[in-house]
């Protein structure tokens, strides 16, 4: 790459685009290493690509001397970072250019007419509750900055409880009990250190200590702060933090057995849903988030506290990196505070400018040694090969008779210079453009020139070598005519290599110095920088055999597009070439990158490499990092089903996962030592470089992959993509083998990657949303600091385009205001242990009375998807038909997680929840995360108030809507908002604010075509066509290819995104009589209709936000208006006031609500499910899940709290002798079943029940039927009154 950055624009003589589309196709079709680039190319482009993208310059260009499948690399990495690239020209002077995506954003314009039911509701409400004065005051944007919620969150900041450490005092700790573990800890390194230790601790406020893996500063170092003070009788208490839940539980059980005594005495842990403390307890275990919590009530709450250890802060996870500017504030103020800061190796430098000069401590690792191995390495001594190799070790060989022939060619005509070709290999090239055929592959006229031998017939094969060998041996310039004459009439390709040589006509022509001829090709296509099986282009041909027009010609012809070489850009941006290697090791390497996509896990060589170590020796657990769950399954799938080598011998390996979903007793049961006989293999992601220590690890597999989820702030999309790992990371995972004896690290990258490896992790403040950190800024910040201002007082500070994204999304949903202050909103959400816009979900549902419902969904949102992708593509269908029966028909993927969390509730009632989540392809670890974060989250409800033990707002109240469908999604677009996008009827396609084409993703249930017999290229627009309303909400929006993918979707009405998209205080001008929408000028002489002329001249224009205009007659959009009014009204004081009792007018305003909702609902066709509102059944402290994930950490509660549990028994038994509408009806329960799919003697007489999907209406102007009463609701909704339970 010769230029990188921006450069001038020019216009290459040639048509240009369809190669790029061709490109992207290609690149999309076949794997990135199937099609063979080099390692060294590859490497370059990516740091080019991730160096223009975070640069200022708005364009960059790629040479011409890049092969077709160089180019396609680039267009594929390209799109993976949301990035427009374009191949231009033809031929040799074919190059690609790249640039940032232009995000423009032009509002959309919908039609929205209003059912006769809808305006009668309204008219209703209206008339009996007119909007006042002071609503409409209230809900105009504010013109001034307001301290009344400040004052009120100062006055509340008292009551917050929740998510929060344990008080206590500081005590003389005890003497440390004997335990068996006392002979392993006197081997630890630490433990030379233990004095220095402690006394810097004494004399320093801060204190950076850095461990090589393996020296116990996590076990030991609280341990030094506890002895000591029992030594000199002096009180302490200590919190240590650690990025995960997982690690906060094993680390703290095994201090306390270190020291004799019981989790929950003087050490123990506090992660959410799970606490073991005690008032003894001064050696507190918690996750990060846990003590920004605890902060978030006031830096008083330290005041207490004796020592905060901060552990792992190498991971530079966003919790500890924002841990870390409040503690930095908090020291200032607190003269017994003590900050330790715990670390594998890392950037010291930047910890020590960050905190002033704090004293460093290092502890070396463990002695034992630790062999690396890379790939060169594990290729040459396993002797691992595959079937793409082998090919390409054929093609060389071949390659290599025919650079032999080619030396007899050039000894035929080289009477002169003989020996120069040897001249030329010095030249430096990359390995790729040795090994490939051509260059031509982009253009339609050269696609066929890498199969041109398998293709054509062999009388053309023979012809065409006949011409060539005539024209090069004889001068027979008579066989041009014949060369052309087949390349134009038989579709051979222009760069056709003579089979015995390698040589194209374009080389021929210019080593024998046929200046016309080589003009005719250039002009026909031919590629200038196609290498002979000797290294040679065309212009080294010219030059070796004197023919110095066609020198001048093809130099000239390059330069005058001012195109470099690739090997002299890269040599700057790779920073070690491979030219240190041996032969053998370079050819071997070369053969694996054209066999085998690098971007992936190669699960093919693990497997061969676990089967060598087992034969070659007989003890040593073996740990195999890996980047995400996907990659565990099918490799564990593999080892205990697939590989007979294993399966066979299955009592002789136990296989253990390691993620952070996992349950504690199985993580407990990775830790323990194995029987004799039997070798422990342990399948993990990078959970295990730090935070969990297996001691007998001997041998480590690093797959040298992570995936990581990072956030472009320019496209507001979330890329979840795998990639490689950091130089320390790898050093982290080398350090886990040879813990207690020498071990061995097989690194499954080679030491060009390893050396081009960035050497630290990126940390998550540069990479994730800030929404919630933003949030948590606002009550941890001084009262006048900008949000920006306290997040660039971060260690590494996030970039201000992220920051200012995340606070524009913030003021989007209504968190923020203007001047950045919490609003009504924004300070209930502060208390939901869930991300902003869930939580905004969390709360509509509750004003809107459909809490359960929403609550699994929004839980469902937290966490990874609970439907697992299966390994075997046999049972994919399988999988997508799983999601379409829990969809029902209702064209919605967040019924699809509902309809699946309330069966598997069932199926775990029922016990059968194993089979039910194998033949659902659901993931029951998920499931029961989902579990515990409703109890949190409804937790959190009660303690706010929100939801009451007794009498009005208690939880049969909240869910007098959770029957209705149209409801829930109601509280669904709240939540979802902005996330909204349009359909266009016209092009099939689905448009976006800031993408003029997205698709749904390959998982929803609405991309799945309606019509099987559908061609899998029109899936799309078949599905698009299906859908039954103009607009769809999405959860996420991800990128993996140049189109963006939107995941979990539902179809929505427009009068729902009416009343609950856009800001609840909108402009005075919000409603306006547009003179665009008057008819334009032109009458209708088609219609019969006068009414229809008139009321399309007469529209006004409801504006809800830049983008989203609505379009509607003026009577409608009034009535719009005004209901938006009232309901916004409702919802602000039932954030100001969560516990007051609900007037009449509130009531009102909900039960007309849900009647427009549903006549809404009903006017579009969409079907009303039965049974989405039935309550989850209690969960027992024996149910209690184990082990739950939390979105970004992990947590768990306390075994004594349960989903219903409360004070007051009473609640318990309203509940259970409730109304049979908030429990799942009959019908339902019958229906669950056959969703699963299971069958038994018992169930199978219920399985006639009519399908939910097939319910229909009574009468135009009813609510969907209920699974109750089977009777319309709507009119009664407005009548009902104090009738209420």
């Amino acid at each position: 790459m010769s230029r990188h950055g921006r450069v001038p624009r020019r216009q290459p003589g040639g048509a240009a685009g369809d190669g790029a589309a061709a490109a992207a196709v290609r690149a999309r079709a076949e794997p990135l290493g199937a099609a063979g680039v080099d390692e060294v190319v590859a490497i370059a482009a990516q740091l080019a690509l991730e160096r223009f993208r975070s640069g200022d310059e708005a364009e960059m260009e790629f040479p011409s001397s890049f092969t077709s499948t160089e180019r396609a690399f680039v267009h594929r990495l390209c799109q993976s970072l949301g990035l427009v690239s374009k191949s231009k020209g033809k031929g040799a002077n074919r190059y690609l250019t790249v640039r940032k995506k232009d995000v423009s954003e032009a509002h959309a314009v919908m039609t929205c007419d209003l059912a006769l039911c809808t305006k009668h509701a309204v008219r209703s409400l209206i008339q009996r509750f007119p909007v006042t004065n002071k609503e409409r005051a209230e809900l105009l944007p504010r013109t001034e900055r307001g301290s009344a919620c400040a004052v009120e969150s100062e006055k509340k900041e008292v009551n917050k409880t929740s998510g929060r450490l344990n008080d206590g005092i500081p005590q003389v700790p005890g003497k440390r009990g004997e335990s068996e573990f006392d002979s392993f800890r006197q081997s630890l390194p630490v433990l030379e250190k233990q004095e220095e230790i402690v006394q810097t601790i004494k004399d320093n406020k801060i204190v950076l200590i850095i461990g090589e893996t393996g020296s116990g500063k996590t076990t030991q170092i609280p341990q030094f702060i506890l002895d000591d003070c029992y030594k000199n009788g002096t009180p302490c208490r200590v919190f240590c933090t650690q990025p995960r839940r997982l690690a906060a539980v094993a680390v703290a059980e095994r201090v306390a057995a270190e020291r004799r005594e019981k989790i929950g005495q003087t050490i123990g842990y506090q992660i959410r849903l799970e606490s073991r403390v005690s008032p003894k307890t001064l050696v507190t275990f918690c996750t990060n988030d846990m003590l920004l919590g605890t902060l978030m009530a006031g830096d008083s709450t330290l005041s207490t506290v004796t020592h905060v250890i901060v552990d792992e802060v190498h991971e530079r996870d966003r919790f500890s990196d924002f841990l870390l500017i409040k503690l930095r504030d908090v020291l200032q103020n607190q003269n017994n505070l003590k900050l330790i800061l715990s670390s594998a190796p890392l950037d010291a430098n930047l910890f020590i400018r960050y905190f002033g000069s704090c004293p460093v401590i290092h502890i070396q690792g463990r002695p034992f040694e630790v062999k690396e191995m890379f790939l060169e390495d594990i290729l040459r001594s396993t002797g691992y090969t595959n079937k793409e190799m082998v090919k390409y070790k054929e093609k060389k060989q071949q390659e290599e008779k025919q650079k032999n022939t080619l030396a007899e060619w050039c000894s035929a005509q080289d009477n002169t210079n003989k020996g120069t070709s040897r001249r030329q290999k010095s030249v430096p090239r990359t390995n790729e453009e040795y090994k490939r055929l051509d260059d031509g592959g982009d253009t339609v006229f050269n696609q066929l020139t890498e199969k041109d031998v398998n293709c054509l017939e062999p009388w053309i094969v023979k012809e065409m070598d006949s011409c060539l060998s005539d024209i090069w041996l004889h001068k027979d310039i008579d066989s041009f005519a014949q060369l052309l004459n087949l390349i134009l009439t038989e579709n051979v390709s222009v760069d056709y290599r003579h089979s015995e040589t390698g040589a194209t006509a374009l080389m021929i022509s210019s080593g024998g110095g046929f200046l016309s001829q080589v003009e005719q090709l250039i002009s026909m296509g031919a590629s200038i920088h196609c290498k002979s099986s000797n290294g040679w282009m065309a212009v080294d041909w010219a030059r070796h055999f004197g023919q110095t027009e066609v020198v001048h010609l093809l130099e000239s012809y390059s330069a005058s597009f001012g195109f470099g070489n690739m090997d002299e850009s890269s040599s700057s941006l790779v920073q070690k070439s491979a030219s240190d290697l041996s032969a053998e090791d370079r050819e071997l390497l070369t053969a694996y990158h054209h066999s085998f996509d690098d971007e992936k896990v190669d699960l093919d060589l693990i497997m061969h490499l676990l089967h060598s170590i087992c034969h070659s020796s007989d003890a040593g657990a073996i740990l195999i990092f890996l980047p995400g769950y996907d990659e565990i399954v099918s490799l564990r799938d593999r080892i205990v089903l697939d590989d007979k080598r294993f399966s066979d011998n299955a009592h002789r390996y136990q296989v253990f996962v390691l993620h952070s979903s996992m349950q504690t007793l199985d993580q407990k049961k990775v830790l323990e030592s194995p029987p004799f006989g039997i070798r422990k293999i342990i399948l993990s992601t990078n959970i295990a470089e730090t935070s969990i220590t297996v001691n007998d690890v001997v041998f480590v597999i690093d797959s040298g992959k992570v995936k990581e989820k990072s956030f472009d702030a320019l496209s507001c999309a979330t890329v979840l993509k795998m990639g490689w790992i950091s130089k320390a990371s790898a050093i982290q995972r080398k350090g886990r083998a040879g813990r207690c004896q020498p071990g061995v690290c097989f690194h499954l990258f080679s030491r060009l990657r390893f050396q081009n490896m960035l050497e630290f992790q990126s940390p998550e403040l540069l990479r994730l949303p800030l929404q919630e950190i933003c949030l948590y800024t606002k009550i941890l910040a001084p009262i006048n600091c900008p949000i920006v201002d306290f997040l660039m007082k971060a260690p590494d500070p996030p970039p201000a385009v992220t920051v200012r994204n995340a606070v524009h999304m913030l003021k989007t949903i209504d968190a923020l205001d203007p001047w950045e202050d919490l609003t009504e909103l924004g300070y209930q959400l502060t208390e939901l242990p869930v991300e902003p816009h869930l939580g905004k979900m969390v709360l509509y549902a509750v004003v809107l009375k459909c809490l359960d419902p929403v609550l699994t969904i929004a839980c469902a949102l937290a966490c990874q998807d609970p439907f697992v992708l299966p390994t075997l593509a046999s049972q994919k269908r399988a999988a997508v038909l799983c999601r379409k029966r829990f969809a029902a028909g209702t064209f919605s993927d967040h019924m699809a997680l509902l309809r699946a969390f309330q069966a598997w509730q069932k199926a775990r009632s029922d016990g059968w929840e194993r089979a039910f989540c194998e033949k659902n392809f659901l993931s029951r670890a998920t499931m029961e995360i989902i579990a515990g974060m409703r109890t949190q989250v409804l937790g959190q409800l009660r303690a706010s108030g929100f939801v009451r033990a007794r009498g009005g707002a208690d939880i049969r109240d909240v869910n007098t809507n959770s029957e209705n469908w149209a409801v829930i999604k109601g509280a669904l677009v709240a939540g979802m908002y902005p996330n909204l996008v349009h359909v266009d009827r016209d092009s099939l396609v689905l448009t976006e604010p800031k993408e003029k084409k997205v698709r749904f993703h390959p998982t929803s249930v609405l991309g799945q075509s309606q019509y099987k017999k559908i061609a899998p290229a029109n899936g799309q627009a078949a599905a698009i066509q299906a859908l039954p309303t103009d607009w769809l909400i999405y959860d996420e929006m991800t990128r993996a290819h140049k189109t963006a993918n939107i995941r979990c979707c539902s179809v929505v009405t427009p009068v729902t995104v009416a009343l609950f998209c856009g800001p609840a205080r909108l402009q005075s001008n919000a409603l306006q009589a547009s003179s665009s929408f008057q008819g334009g000028g032109v009458s209708n002489d088609s219609s019969d209709s006068e009414m229809e002329d008139r009321t399309s001249a007469d529209l006004a224009l409801l504006k809800l936000d830049e983008w989203l205009h609505l379009k509607l007659d003026p009577e409608a959009a009034g009535m719009l208006l005004q209901l938006r009014q009232k309901w916004h009204s409702l919802f602000l004081r039932r954030m100001r006031a969560p516990s007051k009792l609900w007037s009449q007018v509130d009531e009102t305003t909900v039960r007309a609500i849900t009647a427009v909702l549903s006549a809404e609902e009903q006017s579009a066709g969409l079907q009303q499910p039965s049974g989405i509102g039935q309550r989850p059944r209690p969960v027992t402290c024996e149910e209690l899940p184990l082990a739950s994930t939390w979105k970004s950490t992990s947590s768990r509660k306390s075994s004594t709290e349960t989903e219903l549990s409360d004070s007051s028994h009473a609640e318990k038994v309203s509940v259970k002798s409730s109304s049979p509408a908030l429990h799942q009806p009959k019908k339902y329960k019958e229906k669950d079943i056959l969703l699963s799919g299971q069958s038994s003697d018992d169930r199978s007489a219920q399985s006639s029940v009519k399908p939910a999907e097939s319910s229909s209406y009574s009468s135009p102007c009813a609510t969907p039927s209920s699974p109750v009463s089977g009777k319309g609701l709507t009119a009664g909704l407005l009548a009902k009154g104090a009738k209420r339970s």
